[in-house]
């Protein structure tokens, strides 16, 4: 049975304090249109950016997720997302009139009972799923952390914290069905450990910080003069309990709050792909960072499809966008040494090239002269030099620049190119340019066909 998209009925709206930035925000969800996805705004900012929540404009993991685009930030945006996600809300428009989401209790809680406060309705799109169809991963050997994505039929969660406590030990947290995110996870708040308040309040963040908004940790007995003197620096008098375990014996809504809160931040940042997934979630040790990077390669599985099912298509009889002459215009590279011939196609992320295969080709004198094979080296390096003209578009005077190998990876090779191949080179660009360095993913076809393909990093260098 297809299931439809979701948006809020109404305009909802809530006020409260940024955890880090302590700045006074208010926060509004819009209804938005099929495919909209979640979107903030700034309203506050000249000409209110918009800012999409995608995980390639993460920007910031260290205490929350921040998103950064068209020159605006968004911060601690991972409670936000989670309460969409778990309530099954497809698209949005987010509208905050402050640097950082409200902390709103340091859960999903407030801002899941305002979705039903709004209302939800269905809409005439299909919900757009992504079906996990191989084993997705990210690992971090170093910190022991690990997150699979594993093929399934529905969306589950299982989580393993272990923070080497004798308070909060090993925790585990199950999300066996997003139906049952409401119940069992949107209340669970975030943590902190006592000795980690003073070095954050000098780095001026958690300003926003309350007792009823986060659950501070114990790990050992602490004197009341010590207890004391960061309640001060918080303007938090009458804080007595000094026993090792949970600060002020703040009540727990779940014996296994902790580990429940990493579930539902692991929600928010996985709301990052902008899609809902169909996979079965296995963390051990999960963070913003690791769930963050996880949300970008579930992305560029996602483009890979898209592009391995958008095959360019040739017709001679159009004119190029850019021939020969064009392209050395922009490429440093000659004879016999330049290996395409036309570009049919680019846009803002992706390009096409044409190399035309003759019996002519130096390298078919020794590889090989009985069976003439196109090297796969050099069809690698058609890649490379087909994404540097969609790379150069982002600088000018791209004739001043030069773009390098930085990575070549997961490079396979499915079929020969031989004499009297056309080869069309697709590449995709899997993140915005940062710093210079572009990462792409990319293709050589041989009559509809994929003859090779592999993910590709370069940088951009300006020319000596």
């Amino acid at each position: 049975m297809t299931e439809n998209q979701r948006t809020v009925a109404r305009d909802v709206s809530l006020t409260g304090k940024g955890l880090h930035s302590g700045v006074d925000v208010t926060i509004t969800f819009r209804p938005a249109p099929p495919d909209h996805g979640y979107k903030f705004c700034r309203t506050d900012l000249p000409d209110s950016p918009v800012i999409d929540a995608i995980a390639e404009n993460v920007t910031d993991t260290s205490r929350g997720t921040t998103l950064s685009q068209n020159g605006a930030t968004v911060a601690t945006v991972e409670h936000v997302l989670a309460a969409f996600y778990g309530m099954r809300v497809d698209n949005v428009l987010i509208e905050i009139d402050g640097p950082e989401a409200p902390i709103m209790k340091g859960s999903s809680y407030m801002f899941t009972q305002a979705i039903k406060e709004a209302g939800v309705v269905e809409q005439d799109a299909a919900r757009n799923y992504y079906r996990v169809s191989e084993k997705i991963a990210y690992s971090d050997e170093e910190h022991g952390v690990d997150l699979i994505i594993y093929p399934d039929d529905k969306f589950s969660i299982n989580v393993l914290i272990d923070y080497n406590s004798k308070i909060l030990g090993n925790q585990y947290a199950i999300l066996d069905s997003i139906d049952d995110f409401e119940n069992e996870v949107c209340r669970s708040r975030t943590f902190v450990f006592f000795h980690e308040l003073e070095p954050l309040h000098k780095m001026g963040l958690i300003k926003g910080g309350e007792l009823d908004n986060a659950i501070v940790i114990l790990e050992r007995e602490v004197p009341q003069e010590e207890i004391d003197r960061i309640a001060k620096l918080f303007n938090k008098p009458g804080i007595t309990t000094h026993k090792a375990g949970i600060l002020n014996n703040t009540e727990l809504h779940y014996p296994n709050e902790p580990a429940r809160h990493k579930l539902l931040d692991i929600i928010g940042d996985l709301a990052l792909v902008g899609r809902p997934i169909k996979g079965k979630v296995v963390a051990t040790r999960p963070g913003h960072y690791a769930n963050t990077n996880l949300a970008k390669q579930v992305r560029q599985h996602i483009k890979k499809a898209h592009s391995k099912n958008n095959i360019p298509v040739y017709d001679p009889s159009q004119k190029p966008v850019l021939a020969v002459e064009d392209i050395k215009a922009r490429l440093p590279h000659r004879y016999p040494f330049l290996l395409i011939d036309k570009v049919i196609h680019v846009d803002e992320t992706s390009v096409v090239g044409l190399k035309n295969v003759t019996f002519n080709e130096l390298f078919f004198q020794g590889h090989f002269p009985d069976e003439p094979v196109m090297p796969g080296v050099l069809l690698v390096e058609a890649m490379a030099q087909t994404g540097g003209i969609l790379v150069l578009n982002f600088v000018d005077e791209p004739e001043r620049y030069s773009t390098y190998f930085l990575k070549i990876d997961k490079v396979k090779f499915k079929q020969k190119v031989v004499p009297g191949d056309t080869v069309l080179f697709k590449l995709d660009m899997t993140e915005p340019v940062r710093r210079g360095i572009v990462q792409m993913y990319g293709q050589a076809f041989v009559d509809s066909k994929i003859v090779a393909e592999g993910e590709l990093t370069a940088q951009i260098i300006k020319n000596r």
